[in-house]
């Protein structure tokens, strides 16, 4: 960046002007230059009112069609109630003063049939939609404009609508770019793409695309310079990630080839002792995973696969290719209760081929092996034992939490990396535990949440990717229904429902997003899910809670804490129809669990609890009562999203569903209907017609297709969440680029990022796009694209 964009905007602007735009993050002249333009408005014409949201902050070109002042009917002072149209809707304006005096300047000003631009958030009194105290600018007042030339630009040319904030409205951060652009040259602005792809691309310059952009004529010349913008974002993203796979095939690996033909092994006599044919998905994925493990390059590949599409039976095939082959592998879990899981299920899977070194092992020892767990919470012998069965090699498959990173961990030949869930680990972590290969191993990435194409390769680009969209035959389909949660009818029959279930000699799980009922829901996520409460595991040795080496600020507790019970919280209250005072709390697991066992539907049925705050023995055992069916109905917080497998779970009910996002309702919902019974899936939620989220519980009413669901889940987003960014806390550097509509353009852009690195791998030709990236892919922006 050059100096000029480095300026600190208290150099340019007073204090006041610096400090408003500095609540919107802005501190820089690069900052001001790199707040884009939400939308545009025609001078001409009106924004639509009637499609305003409720808790929405707006700026609106609307005309004033009366005004009245009044005194306060309970207290002193007076009201102004200004009522501004579009034409079609209506749009209430309130102004408190003093008295009537204080109020004088907006009546002078506020006259039926003036025209203006005003912001404020978006209310609701008597139910009808208002602004109260909105800033105003009026067409035609010099006032806000400092210029004849500005007042011809706001009057004639498309006004650019910006993110705005109490205090420093849209047209205030007009003016203030307005002053920076008038000295702006195009040597303040360096341009990090490359000449000859601007040119192939027909790309303006980067100064140039700015002013456009900030300033456009035309709103031709306006969406020209965004594309220009969007295409260096998807470019500079693009490249780092480029990088990445340059230094990745340049590193040495261990070839694991899978044994001859006719060669007796523990990969071929699982094959023969599966009782179900593979699909012919996981046959096409397994063979493209076994030609990269018998490559002397590190496999870098990402299975999605739709929820219960089998991809743990195709990890499993993977890792017993490379015991075959004389190494390790290590699968790493977000949660102990996934983990455990994970035990349980490859144990069941391998059966005896899992006993060596036991009583009961095969009589071959070459093919069979051991599964190590290991966990932050186990007892020091247990622990001990686990340690030494990975160092020694006699556990060709561990399996465990972020306990795996920890130094004390050691592997005689680790030779493969499975990371389940890649969106709850940080690339650091995943890296950390990759270090502990006397080469690099092989890494499978694994993730239950269908990715559309686009979001894989602006997120992980860096890696392969395969996909497994046919789930295994057998299985029965899932029948999703929306209960209001106010209608008591409705709410008596879905208990009604669970007790069939359970009477049926199924399961039934209850969802909430909360753990206790006294913990604050006022816009955020329940305490447990925030970044101070996420679980600690107890773990015994200090040095299994030092982050790993190079671990990002920020990320450090990731060494230590279990991502149990973290809902994807898309809403704070006032996003859809109600506001804070009209959104009932959120359900919790301990309020919810008494309420069932007083319910006459489900009398003499044994209940149990689920949640992240409980030991991990007691974890064990709800899950092992609920499996077992001695407590039928399992009352749990979200750490049941991933990896939890009950076939006889037929039922799941989702307080407060409206309130999460569709991939984890998506995820949540495949807990059920794992086995041959249907199953059903029960939407509890207050959300009103016509709000996003009531639009994300009807699609998941309409199908069960992960994929299709993905892709209108990121519609439904903005797209600093589609990358993480509502997660993480931090902003995305993608402000412009859309990753489900701009498809073509991240693969031009994906292309033109190639041939860069070709022609050189350490940009050294091209520094200011080095440098671009070093400002907006910094280590932890890397990390938090890799986990998005």
């Amino acid at each position: 960046m050059s100096e000029r964009t480095d300026e600190r905007l208290e150099r340019t602007f007073d204090k006041r002007t610096a400090t408003a735009l500095g609540k919107l993050g802005l501190h820089t002249v690069g900052d001001l230059l790199g707040h884009y333009p939400r939308r545009y408005a025609d001078p001409g014409a009106l924004s639509d009112i009637g499609a305003l949201e409720v808790g929405e902050h707006v700026t609106i070109l609307a005309q004033v069609e009366q005004a009245t002042v009044r005194p306060m009917r309970n207290r002193t002072g007076a009201l102004m109630e200004v009522i501004v149209t579009d034409g079609k809707s209506r749009l209430s304006l309130t102004f408190f003063g003093k008295h009537r005096g204080s109020l004088y300047n907006h009546e002078k000003r506020l006259v039926p049939g003036a025209k203006g631009l005003f912001t404020g958030t978006v209310g609701l009194y008597r139910g009808s939609r208002q602004l109260s105290h909105p800033d105003f600018t009026l067409m035609g007042e010099e006032s806000d404009l400092d210029s004849d030339e500005a007042l011809l630009e706001h009057a004639t040319k498309p006004i650019p609508i910006y993110p705005a904030a109490a205090g420093i409205p849209s047209w205030k951060i007009q003016g203030a770019l307005r002053v920076v652009l008038d000295t702006l040259s195009d040597d303040d602005v360096p341009d990090p793409v490359p000449d000859e792809v601007r040119e192939r691309q027909g790309l303006p310059g980067r100064a140039a695309a700015l002013r456009s952009l900030h300033r456009p004529a035309t709103l031709e010349e306006a969406y020209q310079a965004r594309h220009r913008m969007r295409f260096e974002e998807a470019f500079v993203l693009q490249v780092a990630l480029a990088q990445r796979r340059a230094r990745t095939a340049a590193e040495d690996a261990t070839a694991r080839p899978p044994l001859p033909d006719g060669q007796a092994g523990i990969l071929t006599d699982f094959d023969a002792s599966l009782p179900f044919e593979l699909t012919d998905g996981q046959r096409e994925v397994g063979d493209e995973i076994a030609t990269e493990l018998a490559s002397p390059r590190p496999m870098h590949r990402l299975l999605q696969g739709e929820v219960g599409s089998g991809k743990t039976v195709v990890a499993l095939r993977a890792m017993l290719q490379v015991v075959d082959a004389g190494g390790q592998a290590a699968l790493l879990a977000p949660t102990e209760v996934l983990a455990a899981q994970h035990a349980r299920t490859l144990r069941a899977l391998l059966g005896p081929l899992a006993d060596a070194g036991t009583l009961f092992g095969a009589e071959r020892t070459g093919t069979s092996t051991q599964v190590a767990l290991l966990t932050g919470s186990l007892g020091a012998k247990a622990r001990k034992e686990a340690l030494l069965q990975a160092a020694s090699g006699q556990a060709g498959i561990v399996i465990g939490t972020h306990a795996l990173l920890s130094e004390q961990v050691q592997f005689a030949d680790l030779g493969l990396v499975v990371v389940d869930e890649q969106h709850r680990f940080g690339v650091e972590q995943r890296d950390a535990l990759r270090a502990k290969g006397r080469v690099s191993p092989h890494l499978l990435v694994m993730t239950a949440t269908p990715i559309p194409r686009t979001v894989a390769m602006t997120v992980f680009g860096d890696l392969e990717t395969s996909s497994l969209t046919q789930v295994p035959a057998g299985r029965a389909g899932i029948t999703t229904v929306a209960v209001p949660a106010g209608n008591t009818r409705w709410t008596d029959r879905t208990w009604a429902r669970v007790r069939e279930e359970v009477d049926a000699g199924r399961r039934a799980y209850v969802v909430c997003a909360r753990i206790h009922p006294d913990e604050d829901d006022k816009g955020t996520a329940p305490k447990e899910s925030s970044a101070e409460g996420f679980e600690e595991s107890s773990f015994e040795e200090s040095s299994f809670k030092e982050a790993p080496k190079g671990s990002p600020k920020g990320s450090s507790r990731a060494a230590t804490k279990d991502f149990d019970d973290v809902p994807e919280f898309l809403d704070a209250p006032g996003a859809d129809a109600a506001g804070p005072a009209d959104r009932p709390p959120l359900r919790a697991v301990l309020e919810v669990v008494e309420e069932l066992r007083s319910r006459p539907e489900l009398a003499g049925v044994e209940i149990g609890v689920l949640h992240g705050q409980l030991p991990p023995d007691q974890k064990e055992t709800a899950m092992a009562r609920f499996a077992t069916g001695e407590a039928p109905v399992l009352v749990s917080t979200t750490v049941v999203e991933v990896g939890v497998d009950v076939p006889e779970a037929t039922a799941m009910v989702i307080f407060d569903a409206d309130r999460f996002g569709i991939s984890q309702l998506h995820q949540l919902r495949g807990r059920v209907g794992r086995g041959t019974d249907p199953g059903l899936c029960l939407l509890v939620s207050d959300a009103e017609p016509g709000t996003p989220a009531y639009a994300r519980l009807e699609a998941m009413t309409q199908t069960t297709d992960g994929f299709k669901l993905a892709n209108l889940d990121l519609e439904l987003r903005s797209e600093g969440d589609v990358l993480g960014a509502a997660q993480s806390g931090r902003a995305s550097s993608l402000r412009l680029l859309r990753v489900v509509k701009d498809a073509g353009l991240i693969e031009e852009a994906r292309t033109a990022a190639a041939d860069v690195v070709r022609a050189s791998p350490d940009l050294s030709e091209f520094p200011e796009l080095a440098k671009a990236i070093r400002a907006q892919l910094d280590e932890e922006q890397e990390e938090f694209l890799e986990r998005a």
